[in-house]
């Protein structure tokens, strides 16, 4: 006998598909001569990774007290974005070709002609979701939180960068098993102000990207996240870098291979020629991630309202 299920009312529909509020933390590991938990700088970065995952994570999550329980359960999504370096990046994008001499011949040796490598601004991302500010408020304001968590941000993080938004699933991934991300941020034109970018964006922009075949094919999940967090120093979450960042795309993929196939598409390229109208293509970066979702309390993740 299957068991009924009673019809969604119209307040939890909202519920689940009201935009949530984000805080994405852009962030860059400390120097290897800063670094915590390894100094010797040929094995910083696998160490700091495994660390952020491994230690960090747990340590945010675990509950001191028994109250500490009821705050961590207001954060319903945490992922960890790991920043993988051979991955596509808008400084080295693909097609990827070898260093070749005048006659289009490869060198004797590689020695002295490979491009000196373009590093993005960032490591990774802190992905976390809330239902609103005062959830955010809770769960960041805690005194475990405060007293254990942030003086460690400060000793593996050489700078933190926080994005307050407000999320858009434009297509949602049910599954919930985002493996690689594609992270691009986007600065408006000098003639737009945040308000406009962000209603075109939305709505003209959005209907593009979903329309296209090649994001149909290979895109797994697509959200924008539109800046909400303050403009002017000294207010909490203000970044004078990621202040200038209106806002940011997040496309999911099921491997790199795909990622790599998408941003030499035909599709893509459509993408990012009427991206021109809104924003100054140059002025944002794009590169890939490997996600680790600490914590998941959305899925299946739903569509949110645009309107």
């Amino acid at each position: 006998m299957t068991a009924s299920v009673a019809p969604s009312t119209s307040t939890e529909s909202d519920a689940r598909t009201a935009p949530l509020t984000v805080l994405f933390s852009f962030l860059s590991r400390a120097d290897p001569t800063a670094n915590a938990s390894e100094p010797d700088p040929n094995l910083s970065f696998e160490t700091w990774g495994d660390y952020w995952r491994k230690a960090h994570g747990p340590r945010f999550l675990h509950p001191d007290e028994p109250d500490d329980r009821k705050t961590i359960e207001r954060l319903l999504r945490y992922d960890q974005i790991h920043r993988v370096a051979s991955g596509p990046t808008s400084l080295n994008p693909p097609p990827y070709r070898p260093p070749l001499d005048a006659d289009g011949r490869l060198f004797e040796t590689i020695v002295g002609h490979v491009e000196s490598y373009r590093r993005p601004q960032w490591d990774g991302v802190a992905y976390l979701n809330f239902s609103g500010l005062d959830d955010l408020g809770a769960v960041l304001g805690a005194e475990r939180v405060r007293r254990k968590i942030l003086p460690e941000d400060q000793a593996i993080f050489r700078d933190l960068g926080p994005l307050l938004a407000r999320q858009f699933v434009i297509m949602p991934n049910t599954a919930g098993n985002d493996s690689i991300v594609l992270i691009k941020t986007h600065i408006r034109r000098d003639d737009l102000d945040r308000e406009t970018f962000q209603r075109r964006w939305l709505h003209d922009h959005a209907e593009l990207v979903v329309g296209q075949a090649d994001t149909q094919h290979l895109v797994k999940r697509y959200v924008q996240l539109h800046n909400i967090g303050p403009v002017t120093e000294g207010v909490p979450f203000f970044h004078p870098v990621a202040s200038r960042i209106d806002g940011v795309t997040l496309m999911a993929f099921a491997s790199m291979k795909d990622v790599e196939s998408f941003l030499q598409s035909d599709g893509h390229a459509a993408i990012e020629e009427a991206e021109r109208s809104i924003a100054v293509v140059e002025a944002g970066e794009y590169w890939t991630g490997l996600t680790f979702t600490v914590v998941d309390q959305l899925a299946p993740e739903r569509a949110s309202a645009t309107s």
